[in-house]
């Protein structure tokens, strides 16, 4: 018998757009399925985000959301954008709503694993002699960087032609605090950590290899390389079982985690999580809001549900639950239960409801 909690754990529940809500509502039922036979007590509180909330409140972002965000022990996020809103002003957008939130709650690390599941390994697009084995941790810088150096915007010169500017820019404690984290990553997986720069034509980019460096004195258990972007991009694609942790600035990590997680097949499978040094963390899955299968019970929601899983293990202290879940993942993928985007020959196609209710089944089987 599990002895009951002591806590209850304040949860946010932010389901966002197109696909969201379908997929958080197969998140919630297995993270209840399992909070009953773990004795883990959760509070659920939903906020808007995204184009739901402009549409109900005009911003990306509102105030209450942030409030209730801060406010919990850990934000479980499914997806937002769309169609609808991509033509409104920038400081409107869906994407706004989710830089604020990641400035607003401090979220400087972003950890995004990229692990080839054997029984999805026909699912990539790669040989399986090339993908088979690979098990990779981009770590990502989150809340600096291009994204929100300053100055930036679209100025009118005097030449009356348009000028568009983005700044890139990072110091030594942002880098630091960005590296302590890959390096401790890396001690808990192969001891092998890449770090990703442009440090060739970027001064920002030298300054992150000189910072990097100096802290790898510190981690002398951890083996550190440096590739340039152009050639980490390269590699992933030719020999990925060469990286086992990677770090990187905010844009080089957008562009190389999202290419790393096309390894594995289907970027609907991978979850994500986005931490700070204190305060609650957002756990979501890599891919977006889909809209062009929304309510249509198509969508795959293993991401979301194995982003509840990291939310378990990195947010809450609850490994076991979290290995509970990532099993029952695994079991139901080897009974042959596929939704569209990973479908395959003599395999059982289900949607997005009833991909839920076998792996509700499978954790109940597990008891």
């Amino acid at each position: 018998m599990i002895a009951p909690t002591n806590k209850t754990y304040r949860i946010t529940l932010l389901p966002g757009d197109g696909i969201g809500p379908e997929i958080m509502a197969v998140a919630v039922a297995v993270l209840k399925q399992i909070g009953e036979q773990q004795a883990i007590a959760f509070e659920f509180n939903e906020a808007l985000i995204g184009g739901a909330a402009i549409d109900a409140t005009g911003s990306p972002l509102p105030d209450e959301t942030l409030e209730t965000c801060r406010q919990s022990d850990a934000v479980l996020l499914a997806s937002i954008g769309g169609y609808k809103w991509d033509n409104l002003p920038r400081a409107q957008r869906p994407e706004t709503g989710l830089l604020g939130l990641r400035s607003g709650l401090g979220l400087f690390a972003n950890l995004r694993p990229a692990t080839i599941l054997p029984q999805l390994l026909a699912a990539s697009s790669l040989k399986p002699e090339v993908v088979e084995g690979v098990d990779i941790m981009v770590v990502r810088e989150l809340t600096g960087g291009i994204y929100f150096g300053s100055p930036k915007g679209i100025f009118e010169m005097e030449n009356g032609e348009q000028r568009g500017v983005s700044t890139m820019v990072y110091t030594s404690s942002e880098i630091d605090r960005i590296g302590k984290v890959a390096f401790e990553t890396a001690q808990k997986r192969g001891g092998r950590l890449c770090s990703v720069d442009k440090a060739n034509v970027l001064e920002v980019s030298q300054l992150w290899r000189d910072r990097i460096t100096t802290l790898s004195q510190s981690y002398s258990d951890v083996e550190l390389s440096h590739l340039y972007v152009d050639n980490a991009a390269m590699q992933l694609v030719r020999a990925p079982k060469q990286f086992d942790t990677i770090v990187t600035g905010n844009l080089f990590g957008d562009i190389l985690s999202d290419a790393a997680a096309m390894l594995t097949g289907s970027i609907g499978m991978l979850p994500s999580a986005s931490l700070g040094e204190s305060g609650p963390g957002v756990y979501e899955p890599v891919h977006g809001s889909a809209p062009d299968i929304a309510g249509q019970d198509k969508a795959n929601p293993l991401a979301q549900v194995l982003s509840a899983a990291m939310m378990l293990r990195y947010g809450l202290g609850q490994p076991a639950a979290a290995e509970k879940i990532e099993q029952a993942v695994l079991a139901v993928l080897d009974q042959g239960y596929r939704t569209g985007d990973i479908m395959s020959e003599g395999m059982t196609p289900v949607g997005c409801k009833e991909m839920g209710e076998v792996l509700r089944k499978a954790i109940a089987a597990s008891e």
